[in-house]
């Protein structure tokens, strides 16, 4: 907790508040986006899966939630995770080249080609995948227990939020081993590793087990806020599309 205060603290004292926002521009472009891919899939996915009573089975919704984070990896967040990665690391560095996002997204693509914006893809589909599979897992067998035998059982925001928190965490401690290894390959260093399993090893036998899990404490807390928060716009967003599309 110290060393998360103590970087806190240089951050602001080195570039002031907005220190702590570096990044969010590229992170909101892809947010949106990102969203829509990952519940759109899982809605698609889910409504093939679900028995006839409308339940999903926990398991089924493991594999919906693997294929929705699958895609969501492929189509945006690989190349927008590659852009705000690369786009922090430069303007942390000495002389930042890149004037803004757009800028930085125009100055990579020239540079490195389309390519260059999908650096870690593997790790990435891996990371992303996983991460859905045990939130929308968790999530599922949440959500089953709460309705017990009653599908139609409403779900209060409060309980939806908890939920969400609850599989937030779980993905957390499942998957930050793979975004370490997807954050290095999205890097500026990136050149230094050959493939994900080479910047698996290397992180292991020059940093040693525990770097896989650098940054879990502060990822946590806004892992579980995130999660919390987009389950329950998903779910009341879910409820209006019912009403408005309900037939007899």
């Amino acid at each position: 907790c110290c060393k998360h205060c103590d970087c806190v603290k240089q951050t602001v004292q080195g570039h002031g508040v907005r220190g702590l926002y570096r990044g969010l521009s590229s992170l909101l472009y892809g947010s949106i986006p990102k969203s829509a891919v990952r519940f759109g899939m899982f809605e698609f996915l889910s409504n093939r899966a679900k028995d006839e009573n409308g339940r999903l089975d926990p398991t089924k919704g493991l594999v919906c939630g693997l294929g929705a984070g699958v895609m969501e990896a492929i189509v945006v967040v690989c190349p927008m995770e590659t852009v705000k990665v690369k786009f922090i690391h430069d303007q942390t560095s000495a002389n930042p080249k890149y004037k803004g996002f757009f800028h930085g997204v125009k100055q990579i693509v020239k540079e490195q080609g389309l390519r260059g914006t999908y650096q870690g893809l593997t790790a990435t589909v891996l990371k992303q995948g996983s991460n859905q599979a045990i939130r929308f897992s968790v999530m599922t067998s949440l959500k089953n227990w709460y309705k017990g035998d009653d599908p139609s059982k409403a779900i209060n925001p409060l309980v939806t939020g908890t939920f969400g928190a609850i599989a937030g965490a779980a993905s957390v401690f499942g998957n930050t081993p793979l975004d370490v290894i997807k954050t290095r390959l999205q890097g500026l260093e990136a050149h230094k590793y050959k493939s994900t399993f080479d910047c698996a090893v290397k992180i292991m036998k020059h940093e040693g087990p525990l770097a896989f899990y650098k940054g879990t404490i502060p990822r946590l807390g806004r892992v579980c806020l995130d999660v919390a928060i987009v389950f329950i716009i998903y779910e009341e967003v879910v409820k209006v599309l019912n009403v408005m599309w309900k037939t007899d």
